[in-house]
């Protein structure tokens, strides 16, 4: 994160571009470019128009949904494509249906309209309650889960849920379709596997069935309201009350959204108990570069990936119906 700002050339870390508005007048920020770039603007009125326009524009071009993601990086031309394509008007991309035992996303589906889903309420709460974590009440009426999660902005809060969910992204470009799991998305700092002529139409998630609680636990940024860490907890209890799978995804600690996968080796099939909670927990950064910034060091941030992984599985447990 600090090296992308001080490349860009600007004395703070890339993520908190957010910060701009609290730095005293008549600093270096009065300086700062809010105007984006010109392009130009087309808007798509069907998934074909929008597939054609992506593959013609190619790089030079880049799809405009909820706009909380691009437009700021477009305002201080940390981004500048040529050419926007908006896909607004693609009412096909907004839904939440359920499917047997999966339940399907549109990628237009705003955080608002999952925070308030009575089924997903039922049937996959992570996503409400992660859902109610992003920004404040405007971002979660304009911002869509697919931008977001197509963004891949290593603070954003839905990465860490649907690694948690092993949930599968479908794909959709001129050349066909295709699904791409959660685990498999997220390459690197805002990078996906996403090809560059391909449209994250939808998210599948699984239904979370009996014996089986989530939860999201996070600590947001004081300014942006981005997640200094994030993490996301699915477990599912076996007859004996010991933990026969346990999920556990993270974001705001490293380059990219991750699954802690030491943390869920350590409680498979092990019973329940608070050392081996703490003791699992302790492992939530291995193998991780643990990011550094202005309002935490690398020691601090994994201090509190510990603690709140800890949490997270400590209400997942409570939910799946193992007595606090």
């Amino acid at each position: 994160m600090e090296r992308l700002g001080s490349a860009l050339g600007f004395p703070f870390p890339f993520a908190h571009f957010s910060l701009f508005p609290f730095v005293p007048p008549g600093s270096w920020q009065r300086r700062m470019i809010v105007i984006p770039e010109p392009f130009e603007y087309h808007v798509a009125h069907s998934l074909e128009e929008a597939s054609r326009l992506v593959a013609q524009f190619g790089a030079e071009g880049k799809i405009l949904a909820g706009g909380h993601s691009l437009v700021p990086l477009m305002k201080f031309r940390l981004a500048a494509p040529k050419y926007l394509v908006d896909i607004n008007r693609l009412g096909d991309l907004k839904y939440i249906r359920e499917d047997g035992e999966k339940i399907e996303i549109g990628a237009l589906t705003t955080h608002y309209q999952l925070e308030s889903s009575e089924l997903l309420k039922v049937k996959c709460p992570l996503l409400p309650e992660t859902a109610a974590e992003i920004g404040d009440v405007q971002v979660r009426n304009r911002g869509t889960i697919g931008g977001s999660i197509s963004h891949a902005d290593p603070a954003g809060d839905w990465p860490a849920a649907i690694l948690a969910l092993d949930a599968d992204i479908k794909a959709v470009s001129s050349r066909g379709e295709r699904w791409i799991a959660a685990r498999d998305l997220f390459v690197e700092l805002l990078t996906t596997a996403l090809a560059g002529d391909e449209i994250l139409t939808a998210i599948r998630v699984p239904t979370l069935g009996a014996r089986t609680g989530s939860a999201y636990s996070k600590l947001h940024h004081p300014a942006s309201g981005y997640a200094m860490v994030g993490v996301a907890a699915v477990v599912s209890l076996d007859d004996q009350g010991h933990i026969a799978k346990a999920n556990v995804g993270i974001t705001g600690v490293g380059p990219k959204a991750y699954r802690a996968r030491t943390v869920e080796e350590a409680l498979q099939g092990k019973p329940i108990t608070t050392k081996r909670l703490a003791e699992a927990s302790a492992h939530a950064t291995e193998g991780i570069e643990v990011n550094s910034d202005l309002y935490a060091s690398a020691e601090y941030r994994t201090h509190l990936a510990t603690v709140y992984t800890r949490r997270a599985l400590e209400r997942a447990i409570e939910r799946a119906g193992h007595p606090a």
